[in-house]
Order: structure tokens, then C-alpha cells, then sequence
């Protein structure tokens, strides 16, 4: 009896306590929301502190716009169709610059790839091309603008070349790592059961350096905008790089500051695309310590 009494003060004991600990759910629920309550507290702050300080001329208005003034730019920009801008409708613009970094962005990454996991791979072609690709990338990228810019015009061909340039570069020597740090191990193992060479690279090198691979895709769509960007300011007939320029040269930082929020929501919103692209091709991949903290 005595023994039954102590079973059941001990399981309602561990019942309550369980109780009393929050779910790892609602562990990470509080945590995010917390997370964002200091992301928005933040932003609050920062631009309260800029619209008085702008109020009151501690920082002068004219060079440094004021949230009022960019939130009525925007507005502007979307409500007022082809009039928005001397180039046609604000979306237009938005599309013409999302079109060339989207481009860049694939073409750039497919290029990357291929050359980063065959020079991996072959390490007597690495050691030929790649004094090659060292120089190229050694150039200046306002100067490939201007190159591309006088090779193909005025049109998104050249914008499309820039941002390809920047991306190609971030992903091939991260893809090229990657193929460098697979385990030899296991490559020897696929080779030993008679694997060829084409199914090596597909079926070990490439999967394992696409964690190596998808990282570097984070960073690269920003340099595809940035690509793009670079291409419209140095010579365009439509684009949101162009409309920076005339609002520049018009002396009006609220357009140069609204088009800036609009780059800053595009790509936020590719950075979430690609985390989930993220997690569905890595999803057989433990979690890192990072990862399993934020959950």
C-alpha cells in the first residue's frame, strides 16, 4: 500500500511537472515572437529617431529625406500607373530589374556550378584555368560593366551579363571547395564497387557539396541585384537602377530611399525562397548546432 501511495504521488508529481515545462513548439513559438518584437521595437526606434530628428532640422531633410516623405514617395510610385516615372509605371521598372537579376542569377549559377565541381574534381585543369579565372575575377566590376555596356548597348543583355559575372564568382569557388572538401573515402569506396566517373560526381561529389553549393546562393542573388543595379546606373532605358539615377539627379533622396526599400523587400523575399529551397534538398542532413538551437 505504502508503495502503491509513493507510485502515484511520484506520477502525479512528474504529470504536474511535465505540465509546468513548455513544449519545444511552444518554446520556439516564444522564442520567434520575441525575436520579432525586438525586430520591430528596433525599426520603430530607428525610424521615429529619423522623422524627429528630420522634424525638428537636426539633420536636414533635403539630403536626408524623412520616413513621411519616402512612405508618400512610395505611394506615389505604385498609385499614379505610367506617370509614376518618366520611364513608364513604377512595376515596370520593378520587373525590368527583377527580370536581368533573375537571369544573372541562373545563368551565373549554372556556370558556377559546373565549373567549381569539374575543377574540383580535376585538379590538372585547376591548376591551368585557374590563374585564368583569378585574373578575371581580379577586374573591376564597373569596368565589365562599362565593357559590357559598349559590346551590347543599352538593353538587359548587359545587365544580365554583370549580374552573372558577380554571381558566377561567389558560386564557383564555393561549389569548387566544396568538391575539394569531400571525404576521399568515400569517393575511393564508390570508385572500388565500379562506379564511373559521371556517377562519382552525381551521386557523391556533387551531393555533398551542395550544402557548400546553397549557402553560396544566399549571398548570390544580392550580388545578382547589385549585378543589375551597377548595369542600369551606368547606362539604361528603364530599370530601378535608372530611377535611383533621376532621383539623384533630381535632388530627391525620399525616390532614392523608397526605390531602396523596394530592392531590400525583393530581396528579403528571395532569401525566403531560397531558405525553404534550403531545407527541402537538405533535408536528409542532420541539423547543425545552430539550427537545433533555434528550434
Amino acid at each position: 500500500m505504502v508503495s502503491d501511495k509513493l507510485d502515484r504521488d511520484l506520477a502525479e508529481a512528474g504529470a504536474k511537472a511535465a505540465a509546468a515545462v513548455p513544449s519545444g513548439k511552444g518554446l520556439a513559438r516564444r522564442r520567434r515572437l520575441r525575436i520579432f518584437a525586438a525586430q520591430l521595437l528596433l525599426a520603430v526606434v530607428l525610424v521615429g529617431s529619423w522623422q524627429l530628428l528630420t522634424a525638428a532640422k537636426v539633420i536636414d531633410p533635403f539630403f536626408y529625406g524623412q520616413p513621411s516623405g519616402i512612405a508618400k514617395q512610395l505611394y506615389d510610385y505604385f498609385a499614379q500607373g505610367d506617370q509614376a516615372t518618366e520611364f513608364g509605371s513604377y512595376w515596370t521598372q520593378i520587373f525590368t530589374t527583377l527580370r536581368e537579376a533573375v537571369s544573372g542569377f541562373a545563368l551565373g549559377t549554372v556556370t558556377g556550378i559546373v565549373f567549381g565541381v569539374v575543377l574540383g574534381a580535376n585538379p590538372f585543369l585547376a591548376r591551368v584555368i585557374g590563374p585564368y579565372i583569378k585574373v578575371f575575377n581580379a577586374i573591376p566590376r564597373i569596368v565589365l560593366g562599362s565593357i559590357f555596356l559598349v559590346a551590347f548597348g543599352l538593353g538587359q543583355t548587359p545587365k544580365i551579363l554583370l549580374a552573372a559575372v558577380l554571381v558566377f564568382f561567389v558560386v564557383f569557388f564555393n561549389a569548387f571547395q566544396g568538391v575539394r572538401e569531400v571525404d576521399r573515402n568515400i569517393l575511393n569506396n564508390a570508385r572500388v564497387l565500379g562506379a564511373s566517373p559521371w556517377r562519382v560526381v552525381r551521386d557523391v561529389t556533387v551531393p555533398s557539396a551542395l550544402t557548400w553549393i546553397i549557402a553560396s546562393l544566399h549571398t548570390a542573388f544580392g550580388f545578382a541585384i547589385v549585378g543589375a543595379l551597377v548595369g542600369e546606373v551606368l547606362g539604361a532605358q528603364s530599370g530601378l537602377g535608372l530611377v535611383i539615377t533621376t532621383a539623384q539627379n533630381q535632388f530627391n533622396p525620399d525616390g532614392v530611399f523608397a526605390t531602396m526599400i523596394v530592392i531590400a523587400v525583393i530581396t528579403l523575399a528571395a532569401e525566403s525562397l531560397l531558405t525553404r529551397l534550403e531545407r527541402r534538398l537538405l533535408s536528409w542532413r542532420p541539423p547543425s548546432p545552430s539550427e537545433a538551437a533555434q528550434i
